[in-house]
């Protein structure tokens, strides 16, 4: 049964897949003391009856196999600089086609049946990072990879470029060993992460990590890791680019992961002023709908900022005075601040007599601040602006 399963699996398009027993996983203990210490941030659905996740009997009461797939989504090198002359972001590699769940969903259901035909009265249910399932720990247990010290599923001799899925089933499926770690003394990733939210090995404290605050983030991105963001404006891969297993990666060519160049690396721009209808009509499908169309804009502001191209000065400044959403604006100042210049002073200032935010117009009052254009009198305005508001 399992040779079947394997051979269909790798006919679907899984690069690999593994079964270990249905039994309380002992990770469920370190993923409770990482909520405790709140380094799931404002990721609250996290901390919903975290030992269900542990437990794959909660999921399917009887359950004896929990089965896992991977599939590669490594596409080859970033685009040359070159290939990218205007203002652009960088998307993180797994975001660069379309959005992976509804698809590898369909291949794991073609699995069941299988196991339905194979088995008759067999029960199960498939997982693509869309229930209480501790992907990477089970993929371990079935000996896919090792988790890493950047806490990524690694798999020797490939790397770790993996959408990860599950099958929980009542199959009695023999277990496959686990993965034993590979990393050895190797700490690459430590200080390859940006914004050190790798805070020792193998812990991650999200609200550091630059794929949370681009992506989970609903706020402000704090003004000390700003900076370290760049020009991302989904995700980041650096723990994962600095992984020398990931020099075995081989491109896949499945369709269902075709990447789009104005997604890999978009042109940021047109995502300040792009409305809610827009949005939606040109990533429906993709998972930049996850971030949604405001902090997808509000990151754009922070990559312009962090580029520091004077060109982008009229649309930061346009979003300043008219976006809808008071935390872009704020986003915009602060760029507009970093860029600086005459044409950034003079659209901070004309921002600062109309806005209504106290949020916004403290980040405009600290981006006119950088780039020095207070004087005694504007000090003495700002302070009853701010009064008054």
């Amino acid at each position: 049964m399992k040779a079947r399963l394997r051979e269909e699996a790798i006919d679907l398009g899984f690069t690999a897949i593994g079964f270990a027993r249905a039994e309380r996983h002992p990770d469920v203990d370190r993923l409770v003391a990482w909520l405790a210490d709140g380094r799931h941030g404002d990721m609250a659905w996290m901390a919903r009856d975290p030992a269900r996740r542990g437990d794959p009997t909660r999921a399917l009461p009887g359950a004896l196999t929990v089965m896992s797939v991977l599939a590669s989504y490594y596409r080859g090198p970033w685009p040359e600089a070159g290939a990218a002359p205007r203002p652009r972001g960088r998307v993180a590699r797994y975001a660069w086609g379309r959005d992976y769940h509804g698809r590898l969903k369909r291949r794991l259901r073609r699995l069941g049946r299988l196991l339905e035909s194979l088995r008759p009265g067999t029960r199960w249910r498939a997982f693509v990072d869309s229930g209480p399932v501790l992907d990477r720990a089970w993929a371990e247990r079935a000996g896919l990879g090792w988790i890493g010290k950047n806490a990524n599923l690694i798999r020797q001799g490939e790397g770790s470029w993996f959408f990860i899925g599950e099958m929980i089933t009542d199959a009695p499926l023999p277990a496959d060993a686990p993965a034993r770690p590979r990393c050895g003394t190797c700490e690459r990733c430590l200080p390859a992460c940006p914004t050190g939210a790798i805070v020792a090995p193998y812990q991650v404290d999200a609200r550091r990590c630059i794929s949370y605050l681009t992506i989970e983030h609903g706020g402000a991105i704090p003004i000390a890791l700003r900076e370290a963001v760049g020009d991302r404006i989904f995700g980041c891969d650096d723990c994962q680019e600095a992984c020398p297993w990931n020099r075995f990666a081989t491109p896949t060519y499945d369709p269902d992961f075709a990447e789009r160049f104005a997604q890999r690396v978009p042109w940021l721009l047109p995502l300040l002023e792009i409305d809610r209808a827009g949005f939606e009509t040109r990533y429906r499908g993709t998972p930049l709908m996850r971030a949604g169309r405001d902090r997808i804009a509000r990151n754009a502001a922070v990559a312009l900022g962090n580029l520091r191209d004077a060109a982008a000065v009229p649309g930061l400044a346009a979003a300043l005075t008219s976006h809808d959403v008071p935390n872009v604006r704020a986003h915009a100042a602060w760029a507009l601040g970093r860029i600086g210049g005459e044409r950034a002073r003079a659209a901070l200032m004309e921002a600062r007599r109309s806005e209504r935010d106290g949020t916004v117009s403290a980040e405009i009052d600290a981006a006119r601040a950088a780039i020095g254009v207070h004087s005694k009198d504007e000090r003495s305005e700002s302070t009853n602006d701010l009064g008054g508001t």
